[in-house]
Formats: C-alpha cells, sequence, structure tokens
C-alpha cells in the first residue's frame, strides 16, 4: 500500500486508493484538511494539526505554521514576515527554528506533521503505513524537495515518489480521458506558493511542457495585504484569524463584518470589509502570476489558443477575482468541477495508485525547471540537461584536462540559462584526482541524472583508472524564486550579449592555445622555414593578438582561421619531422 500526501503550506491531506478509487481520509473531527500547524507546549508533547492552531492564538511564539515556506532555505534567506516564532541558525547554514530554547529543522516540524497524517492512515486501515508519494511546489529546487522527502522518512516513511503539485491536480480533475494530445494548464495558487504548468497528454501519459511559479506567492500574502488595510498587527494572532475568515467569507459574501469583543481586553474592534475593498487589496498580488503564466505559455511554444482545459488549484482559487482573472488571460472559463483544496491530494493518491500497480493506464512524467551543468575551461557553462528535459533523466559527456600535468579536476555543478558559468547558480562542487597526463590526454566522464523525484546525482569517473565519485546534489545552494524569474527574463535579455561573449571565449581559448604552438613550431623548425614564410606568420600572429586586445569577436574569429590556415605547412614539417625521428631511432636509414 502506498499513500498519497499534498504536505500543504496552510493544510495537509493524506489518501488511499480503495477499490480503484482515491479516497481522503478524515481524522477523528471528521475533517479531512489538517492544518499544517504545531504548537510546542511547556508540557506534554507536540500538538499538531486543529489543537496546534487553535493555541496560535494563545501562544504565537511556540506555535510554528507555513514550515513548508523554509524546506531547503538557509538562514538570512528569508526574512520571517508574518510568523511569530523565532528563526535560528547562523547566515548560510541551513535555516532553524527556535521553540523554548531548542533548536528544530523546517524537516523535523514537517515530520511532526507527516506523522500524524501517518498516524491517521493507520488508525482508518488498520495496518501499517509505510510507503508515500509526497507533493511539492513544481518550481520546488533540488534542496527543497531533498528536505522534503528527509522529512517523510523521519516520519518514519519510504517516501517513492515527490511529486510536482500540478501534475498531481491534472490527475484528480481526470483530464487522461481527454482526447490525444491534450493540453492543459494548471493554475495553483496556494496559501504560500504559486504554480503553473502545461501539460499534454498523449497516449496515456502526461507530460509536463513547461512549468513556472514563485515559492514565495500565495494567499499569505494577500492576508498580510488585508492585515495592513483593517491596520492589524500581524503579530495579533486573534485578529488576523478574524481576518482571514472574513476573506473566505468574501468569497460567498458581498460584505463581511469582523467583531471581536474585548479584542484588547478592554474594548471591542469591528472591521467591515466588502468583495469589491478585497479585490482592490488582493489584485497586485494576484496579478504577479501573469508574467510566469505567459512565461510558462512560451516556454511551451503554446498560445492561450492551443489549451484544451485550464484547471485551478489551491484554496484562494475560491475568490471570484482570481477566476475571472485567470478565464481573461487564457481565454476560457477555468474547470471548477474539483475542491481546489483537495485536488493536489487526490492526484498524489492517484499516482500512489499507479505506483503501487492499482491504476495501469496512466503514466506521468515531469520536467526539470532549470538548465543543469558545468562549468568548463575559460568559464563558460556547459549543460548537460536541459531546461524542460523529462524527469526521469540521465546524461552525460566526456572532458579533457586543459593543462598539462593536471593531476585532478573541479567538477562545478550549474543550474541556470545563461552562456557564463559565473552567471548561473553553483549547486555543489567536488574534485576527481586522476593521473597526470599531457594536456587533452586525461578523460574524465561526468554523468548527470535526476531522479522520479527531481533530485540531482553527478558522478565524475577517470576514464583510464576508473576511480569515480558519486554526489547527490543535496544541498544546493538556495536563491529566491524572484532571481529565478530575473534568470529567466536575462537569459532572454543577453541572450546576443552572452551568445557573443560565448563566441568570442571560445575564440580566445582557441587563439591562447594557437599562439604558443606557433612559435614553439618555429623555433623548433629553424631554418627550415623561409623568410618570407616566417614573415607572414608573424603578421597573422600579429592580427590574432591585436584582435584579442580589441575583444572584437568576428575579427577574432577570422583572425584565429587564417592563422589556422596559414600554419597547415608548420603541422606537415613537424610530422614529417617526427616520422624520420622516429625511424633513425629504429635504426632505418
Amino acid at each position: 500500500m502506498i499513500v498519497g500526501i499534498d504536505l500543504g503550506t496552510t493544510n495537509s491531506l493524506i489518501g488511499v486508493m480503495e477499490a480503484g478509487f482515491p479516497i481522503l481520509l478524515a481524522g477523528t473531527d471528521g475533517a479531512r484538511l489538517t492544518p499544517s500547524v504545531v504548537h510546542f507546549p511547556a508540557r506534554g508533547g507536540p500538538l499538531v494539526g486543529a489543537a496546534a492552531l487553535r493555541m496560535r492564538a494563545v501562544e504565537p511564539g511556540e506555535t510554528v505554521s507555513s514550515i513548508k515556506r523554509f524546506m531547503g532555505r538557509r538562514a538570512g534567506e528569508e526574512d520571517g514576515s508574518g510568523i511569530a516564532y523565532r528563526l535560528a541558525g547562523r547566515p548560510g547554514a541551513p535555516v532553524r527554528v527556535s521553540i523554548r530554547g531548542r533548536e528544530y529543522s523546517p524537516e523535523e516540524i514537517s515530520a511532526l506533521i507527516l506523522g500524524d497524517l501517518k498516524r491517521r492512515a493507520e488508525a482508518v486501515l488498520e495496518t501499517a503505513v509505510e510507503r508515500a508519494v509526497i507533493t511539492v511546489p513544481a518550481y520546488f529546487n533540488d534542496a527543497q524537495r531533498a528536505a522534503t522527502k528527509s522529512a517523510g522518512e523521519l516520519a518514519g516513511l519510504n517516501v517513492e515518489r515527490i511529486l510536482n503539485e500540478p501534475t498531481a491536480a491534472a490527475l484528480a480533475y481526470g483530464l487522461e480521458r481527454l482526447g490525444e494530445k491534450s493540453r492543459i494548464a494548471v493554475y495553483d495558487f496556494g496559501g504560500g506558493t504559486f504554480d503553473i504548468s502545461i501539460l499534454e497528454l498523449s497516449g496515456g501519459v502526461f507530460q509536463v511542457l513547461s512549468t513556472n511559479g514563485d515559492t514565495r506567492l500565495g494567499g499569505d500574502d494577500i492576508d498580510r495585504a488585508i492585515l495592513a488595510h483593517c491596520r492589524v498587527p500581524a503579530a495579533d494572532y486573534r485578529l488576523r484569524e478574524a481576518a482571514i475568515e472574513a476573506k473566505h467569507r468574501l468569497s460567498t459574501e458581498e460584505e463581511a463584518r469582523i467583531d471581536l469583543p474585548f479584542a484588547d481586553g478592554a474594548s471591542s474592534q469591528v472591521f467591515s470589509l466588502t468583495r469589491a475593498e478585497l479585490e482592490r487589496i488582493a489584485l497586485p498580488t494576484i496579478e504577479r502570476t501573469r508574467a510566469l503564466c505567459l512565461r510558462s505559455l512560451e516556454d511551451a511554444r503554446l498560445g492561450p489558443a492551443d489549451l484544451d482545459a485550464v484547471i485551478l488549484v489551491g484554496g484562494q482559487t475560491r475568490m471570484p477575482l482570481i477566476r475571472r482573472f485567470v478565464a481573461e488571460l487564457f481565454g476560457r472559463e477555468p474547470d471548477v468541477s474539483r475542491n481546489p483544496d483537495e485536488a493536489v491530494a487526490l492526484g498524489a493518491t492517484i499516482q500512489a495508485g499507479i505506483l503501487s500497480g492499482a491504476l495501469r493506464d496512466v503514466v506521468l512524467l515531469d520536467v526539470t525547471p532549470l538548465s543543469l551543468g558545468i562549468e568548463t575551461f575559460g568559464g563558460l557553462m556547459n549543460v548537460i540537461i536541459p531546461r524542460n528535459t523529462t524527469i526521469p533523466a540521465k546524461a552525460g559527456e566526456m572532458f579533457t584536462n586543459a593543462m598539462a600535468g593536471q593531476q585532478s579536476a573541479r567538477i562545478r555543478v550549474l543550474q541556470g540559462e545563461r552562456e557564463m558559468a559565473r552567471d548561473n547558480w553553483e549547486l555543489g562542487s567536488f574534485d576527481l584526482p586522476f593521473e597526470p597526463a599531457p594536456k587533452g590526454q586525461a578523460r574524465v566522464g561526468v554523468q548527470f541524472e535526476i531522479d522520479a523525484s527531481g533530485i540531482l546525482h553527478v558522478l565524475a569517473r577517470d576514464v583510464k583508472t576508473g576511480a569515480e565519485k558519486i554526489v547527490g546534489m543535496k544541498s544546493a545552494v538556495d536563491v529566491s524564486d524572484e532571481a529565478v524569474e530575473e534568470m529567466i527574463a536575462s537569459s532572454v535579455e543577453h541572450a546576443f550579449g552572452d551568445m557573443s561573449e560565448r563566441v568570442f571565449t571560445e575564440a580566445r581559448l582557441k587563439a591562447e592555445e594557437m599562439l604558443p604552438a606557433v612559435r614553439a613550431a618555429l623555433e623548433r623548425l629553424g631554418g627550415e622555414i623561409e623568410p618570407a614564410s616566417r614573415e607572414s606568420i608573424a603578421t597573422l600572429m600579429a592580427e590574432v593578438e591585436s584582435a584579442l586586445a580589441t575583444r572584437e569577436v568576428q575579427r577574432l574569429k577570422k583572425a584565429v582561421a587564417a592563422l589556422d590556415e596559414g600554419t597547415q605547412h608548420l603541422a606537415t614539417l613537424l610530422v614529417e619531422r617526427a616520422m624520420e625521428e622516429a625511424l633513425k631511432r629504429k635504426g632505418v636509414t
């Protein structure tokens, strides 16, 4: 048996396949949604779910919510806005949460939520639950996916698959029943994250054509805007919960009244919020999703008219404003036939059924959202797995030593879309030793493998000795989603400049290799080279050096090609001399 789990920023759910149908399991209170909240009381064990949520208004500093924001993050990368508990950790080290004098990792706190879901399933099913599919936002990077898997393992679960949330939602909506080559957009606006994915169905196979998103954009941003509008302190959780409840009511009502008797112990507070006011407050946040959606369509090489369906996921999409926004953006009414809070969990459960063999007619394929590669000589980015490659995936290339006598190679693993290594993000690095060899003689094979959960493993092997290293990129240097968006945009903006610099760098490397080689050949051949030929070669070399100095790309390429052509006879003479010397050593005249 494999269970499906939606580990959400605001709420979490667990489900299992029963008689061919995905069933979400309710707790003892009858609710399927479990608040993703953990409270640490002064005495006794942690409280999880609804009981913890009730304590947030009483002891907010000892109650942890929205922990998903900090999964795979490092201290200093999140400002901690909107939370009452204290973050800890040295800058650059993994972020931790400090509660009552003890520090917890986000994985440990998430494991408490997952453990509560696991116990729920075991109580309902009356059997041990040890295997799970857990969903994550599509734009979670390697470190965040690895942290989610680690949380599952801490909860006593063998995580069979880390599944993208929008992909899971497509299964929940039953889109596998659409016609061949159907294309679907999944607009997933949750409590703390936003994802947009474009999927295609073909032959029973769901393939993600493109994905985009922001792991720091969600309903929490709208909540903070409401609090600012009502002038409610973010740390006052009683007022905060009331304001959020009013937001929920405005999805079906035109006006909501927030009435808190004796809010500060003496006086009462009353607020009134209309749907029109809420929509004005929320619109700037929702508009931030527009560029992400358009970019995902562009990456998939599709227009809105090419889509067969648009589905909504996440409780925030109950807002009439969001439904109108999506209809205008994609030119069609979205499919709202499923509970947006439960769609991801249902999809995770269906995927669990696929993995366990309970369902056999659907195959699910995801993609990697950013290109992966290594730095090569000259500071270039050499892509090994391109962006939007279907996963699981495996690819590799052969590299050689850039300098004579080199005894090791530094493998710098990069993620990004720019031509130069310095403009991309370093996921990690390690050294592979090998036997010293003349320049270009050593052979190092580098292989990238992305597993079904989107986690990268890198293998580097010295072909001669067979010595190898395998490194899992589980401590990736995290970057903000704003930076992700900026990188993709800048890769387009700087495309011509980047390509020009790459071409210049490649030409420069060839020039810097040729110039000393030509000088060495002239010195070795001595009087065998006629003065006129020497003068011609010197002129060609001077042109290469001048082009290097001025950094003129086309001029350098032309000069290098001319020098290569003008020194062909040197290469012939060197080969002839080498053959003569070899024959002399063998005593042949």
